[in-house]
């Protein structure tokens, strides 16, 4: 048996994909039994964490031995379309529709450009580095790699927090804001210690457990076709409501512009967090790229997850503010509950709406839960035999994480905050930073000076905007302008 040199010939999952020390080793059982443990290009011996199949298949590029660019694009838009679109409707608010239908754009544009840095040097010494991790660590030694597998623990720790929040806010109503907003449960069967927010949410994480314990991102694919299609439910959904509305004459004539009678100008850069956090999926590329047939057809899979992940924000963003006008919440779904009272549509497309969301972020809460738990286990356990093979390691990993995210959940009771500190700091380095500084480092010499103007813009613009939607928010917290 002919053992490949290079991990770009491997095909199936490389699941090493934010681990510098995984990322260049194949499991020594797996090895020995093939009769050779050594590997040519590095002399070490190689290992491939959670993948113990992997020499069994065929060589990456055949025809059905990998995972397809449709699979691939459901994968990076659940990746993509997360707890963030609740919020694009208030970034029209506080924006007006034209300067926010921009943002958008730029955001993607700007996402689609850095993940083709990453991809561009992926694997272009030859060495076998295949993770975003190996790419920072390959730049910038081991400072570079810990700096991101921290970025990406924050971000991706932060995300499934923010997403029970909203399964919480969805089942059992919320309080934090000064009214109260029912829950889809507490409507339904009235109140029952079953459906206080601390029991809806641990039956939750139970029901979601066979999800969290699979050990391959591709085995999600369904579900996260699934919740794809929930989302563009939830588009559909609130798209019709803000239509009947306007046929109605009950909508309010949305603003194209800023208005600043109620704001300062900095306070316009507080939207822009938001829209990073939506767009930060770049944890993500390097396993999903790992599992495609040809991994050629990244770029295309990321350009239509990116357009059709855009046309949600804007659709949901343009529709939703139609729909409230200025008194659209930072959480959307805290209007569809308000407007659920006296509604000519009905309460139950209100819940429509509400449940449609909530069961996509259950199916969204896997996958990110996937890469966070390979990131914690490599940091606790970077010289561990691979994570698969030890499956008390891995079922127990994911129970504490489980439990940390349980109870960051019920003790913080709003996303808005969260969200504008995760999209300032930890997310901008993942989506925009770290990529734009790959390039400027150059260690292969590969970029073009157009490339370097634009990685260096897209830093410039990150510091800055961030820098100013962190001390806009931190002016707004001591002034008790931020609930």
């Amino acid at each position: 048996m002919t053992i490949p040199t290079n991990l770009s010939q491997f095909p199936g999952h490389i699941h090493s994909c934010y681990s510098p020390n995984h990322q260049t080793y194949i499991n020594k059982q797996l090895i020995s039994s093939a009769h050779t443990s050594e590997n040519p290009v590095r002399g070490k011996e190689m290992k491939t964490p959670l993948l113990p199949e992997l020499l069994h298949a065929p060589v990456a590029g055949d025809s059905g031995t990998g995972a397809s660019v449709s699979g691939a694009v459901f994968n990076l838009s659940t990746s993509i379309v997360g707890a963030g679109i609740m919020s694009i409707p208030a970034t029209l608010k506080v924006l007006g529709v034209g300067p926010a239908l921009l943002l958008i754009a730029a955001v993607a544009f700007l996402s689609d450009a850095s993940v083709e840095f990453l991809v561009r040097y992926t694997g272009h010494s030859g060495a076998p580095v295949a993770s975003y991790a190996g790419l920072m660590g390959e730049s910038f030694g081991r400072a570079g790699s810990a700096a991101l597998q921290l970025c990406v623990v924050v971000t991706n720790l932060g995300a499934l927090i923010m997403y029970l929040i909203v399964i919480g806010d969805v089942l059992s109503g919320n309080g934090s804001e000064g009214s109260i907003h029912s829950g889809i449960l507490n409507e339904w069967f009235g109140e029952h210690w079953w459906n206080e927010r601390s029991v809806a949410l641990l039956i939750t994480l139970v029901i979601m457990m066979p999800l969290l314990l699979l050990k391959r991102v591709d085995s999600l694919r369904f579900t996260s076709a699934v919740s794809v299609l929930l989302a563009v439910v939830f588009v559909i959904i609130s798209s019709a409501m803000a239509l009947c509305a306007l046929y109605q004459g009950t909508t309010q004539t949305p603003r194209l512009l800023p208005n600043f009678a109620n704001q300062s100008f900095f306070h316009l850069f507080t939207a822009i967090p938001v829209l990073v956090v939506a767009f930060t999926f770049h944890f993500n590329v390097h396993p999903i790229r790992a599992e495609l047939s040809r991994t050629s057809d990244m770029a295309i899979a990321v350009r239509i997850s990116l357009l059709l992940c855009s046309a949600i924000y804007a659709s949901v963003g343009f529709f939703g503010y139609l729909l409230f006008g200025d008194s659209t919440m930072a959480d959307i779904l805290s209007n569809f509950d308000q407007s659920s009272t006296g509604s000519q549509i009905g309460p139950w497309l209100n819940d429509a709406v509400r449940l449609s969301y909530a069961l996509h972020l259950v199916l969204v809460f896997p996958l990110l839960n996937y890469s966070l738990r390979l990131n914690i286990d490599e940091m606790l356990f970077p010289k561990s035999r691979p994570f698969a093979s030890d499956t008390g390691r891995f079922v127990s990993l994911t129970g504490v994480l489980m439990v940390v995210v349980y109870s960051a959940t019920i003790a913080i009771p709003n996303i808005w905050v969260l969200f504008q500190y995760m999209g300032s700091t930890s997310a901008v380095c993942l989506s925009l930073i770290f990529p734009a500084a790959i390039v400027l480092r150059d260690i292969h010499g590969i970029s073009k000076r157009r490339d370097k103007i634009l990685a260096a813009t897209m830093i410039i613009l990150a510091v800055v905007t961030s820098s100013i939607a962190i001390s806009t928010n931190i002016s707004g917290l001591f002034k008790g302008e931020n609930k």
